[in-house]
């Protein structure tokens, strides 16, 4: 599921698109920030299913070597360890994922199959492939154990991959760490003999909720912030101040007034961690200092109030 530190992400590439191209469409930019999240749990069913993907691949292959006129021993005896994995076929068995593909029309791997070879080809002339097939252990946990070297030696780095999904859809691009790591977390989680089930996109509906009122909280205070700021970098000139980091600062000041279960530090600490990625090497030291004085005059102004204990 998406977590807080990935809604903040989304809500500041929002937030940063919105003032690039100048445009005031609230309703508009607000669909387009829930489509873009609501997107992310296609690129999580793509990740898994071409688990699935390849390991129908490799099973064609086998039954074509089995028909050739010169058929070895090899050909009409293969290993057959890795189209009986058991995660993977517990996978490819698994009605959610089915379902979901089915409503959601993702055929990818049908229409775009290359990219099925691509991994196929990786995977065969890899040690871990066959270091897999030589041993003689058949358990869970040994095939769970391979399927999450495979997906994360394999398919996670794989640059050709990166970029069909940045084709795809181009906030994929940020997206694609988060789900790589989501992806894991899932197969690791998985035990036998129990159905793959897709999890929620979001914890609960406090999570999806913060989406909506982060956003437009921000975009509609954003005059009044700007102000903040100013008051608190007076050597510094607004045009000087990187975008980014100016976006961040409001997005905090957002947290800090209309999120009281929030603690005042977790916010910080989280835009600074933000500003780390996508803003200068020297952000996160500007962001700390520029809200730690505004946290302070503002829980002495009772601007900010926190419910619960040791929240500010």
């Amino acid at each position: 599921m998406i977590n807080r530190r990935h809604i903040r992400v989304k809500v500041m590439q929002s937030v940063y698109a919105m003032a690039q191209s100048k445009n005031d469409d609230l309703v508009r930019e607000e669909k387009f920030l829930k489509h873009s999240i609501l997107k992310m749990f296609d690129l999580y069913v793509l990740n898994l299913q071409l688990l699935v993907e390849v390991q129908k691949f490799a099973s064609k292959k086998i039954a074509l070597s089995k028909k050739k006129i010169l058929a070895t021993q090899e050909d009409l005896k293969p290993n057959t360890k890795f189209i009986d994995n058991t995660l993977i076929n517990t996978i490819a068995e698994s009605i959610s994922i089915e379902s979901y593909l089915e409503v959601n029309k993702l055929n990818n791997w049908s229409l775009d199959n290359e990219y099925v070879k691509i991994i196929f080809d990786d995977l065969v002339t890899s040690d871990l492939y066959k270091k897999y097939l030589a041993t003689e252990e058949q358990s869970f946990k040994e095939d769970k154990a391979f399927v999450l070297a495979f997906f994360k030696e394999i398919i996670a780095p794989n640059e050709k991959l990166a970029d069909y999904y940045e084709d795809t859809l181009i906030t994929w691009v940020d997206d694609i760490p988060f789900i790589n790591t989501w992806v894991v977390k899932s197969l690791s989680k998985q035990k036998e003999s129990k159905p793959f089930i897709l999890g929620a996109l979001y914890k609960d509906k406090d999570d999806e909720d913060f989406v909506s009122n982060l956003f437009r909280k921000t975009v509609l205070k954003q005059a009044e912030y700007q102000k903040e700021i100013e008051e608190k970098t007076p050597n510094w000139e607004a045009d000087r101040i990187a975008g980014i980091d100016m976006i961040l600062i409001k997005m905090a000041i957002t947290e800090f007034v209309n999120f009281p279960s929030i603690p005042t530090r977790v916010t910080i600490n989280e835009y600074i961690e933000i500003s780390k990625d996508y803003s200068t090497s020297k952000s996160s030291y500007f962001i700390n200092g520029v809200l730690d004085k505004i946290s302070k005059e503002f829980i002495a102004n009772k601007k900010i109030v926190k419910i619960g204990r040791g929240l500010i």
